[in-house]
């Protein structure tokens, strides 16, 4: 079984963790070191997808100034989203491949991992027809707990998914959620009705991740993984 190595940022700028994805991505597709697996939560950043509308950001410029909140257009799928504090964002850095080239399969199985690790809290996430990401009913509408936005090149994926634990859903009202009029959004805390802690949720969407992938999930160090990027990168350079 191949292995994914699991990486906690902790709380980390969107532009640091593109760059650091990035770099992990052109290692990757060299076979320069193995699969990864990023985790990380972001300060406040909304985020453009290459399919998405600028109509779709609510907010001017001013607000997102006096909010604190950067602006990024980005090259994964998708249409427009909110980061923040509270919400796990995965960046899994994969061969697909080695794995099943199969990119519609690959975006479902991000879902299952986490409608499987949703399920360990009592909660039935689901699909819905048409939208990606994962769902839950209340009452008679959907909210949706996790969005997903990759990219994958020469069968090499980054960007990923981002996870509801305790967001504060307000800073959604700031955007057309995934372009989808009439979105709502919820957070795991918010269906439980009780704090929850990121450690709780990460560890098992890693597990149910690795499950779907064949892939054996082992934790490794930011310091070990830049010590390794270091080692690897000069023989990455093309000479002139």
């Amino acid at each position: 079984m191949r292995t994914c190595q699991i990486v906690h940022l902790g709380l980390v700028g969107y532009a640091e963790a593109y760059a650091l994805q990035k770099r992990i991505v052109a290692a990757r597709k060299t076979e320069a070191i193995g699969d990864v697996l990023l985790l990380c939560e972001h300060p406040h950043v909304i985020t453009q997808g290459r399919n998405g509308k600028r109509e779709h950001l609510l907010a001017s410029e001013h607000v997102l100034r006096q909010k604190g909140m950067e602006y990024y257009e980005t090259s994964r799928g998708g249409d427009i989203t909110y980061h923040g504090p509270g919400q796990i964002v995965g960046y899994p850095i994969l061969n697909l491949g080695a794995i099943r080239r199969d990119v519609v399969w690959y975006v479902r199985t991000l879902e299952e991992a986490m409608i499987q690790a949703t399920a360990e809290f009592g909660i039935k996430a689901e699909r819905v027809a048409g939208k990606t990401g994962i769902w839950v009913r209340v009452g008679n509408t959907e909210e949706k707990l996790a969005a997903i936005g990759v990219h994958i090149s020469r069968w090499v994926t980054s960007h990923g998914f981002a996870y509801n634990v305790s967001t504060d859903l307000r800073n959604f009202d700031l955007i057309v959620p995934c372009g989808i009029a009439e979105c709502r959004v919820t957070s795991l805390e918010k269906l439980l009705g009780r704090s929850v802690e990121e450690k709780e949720v990460s560890p098992r969407i890693a597990k149910h991740l690795g499950e779907l992938l064949g892939l054996e999930m082992k934790e490794a160090s930011v310091k070990a993984i830049l010590e390794k990027l270091e080692q690897v990168e000069p023989q990455l350079e093309v000479p002139a």
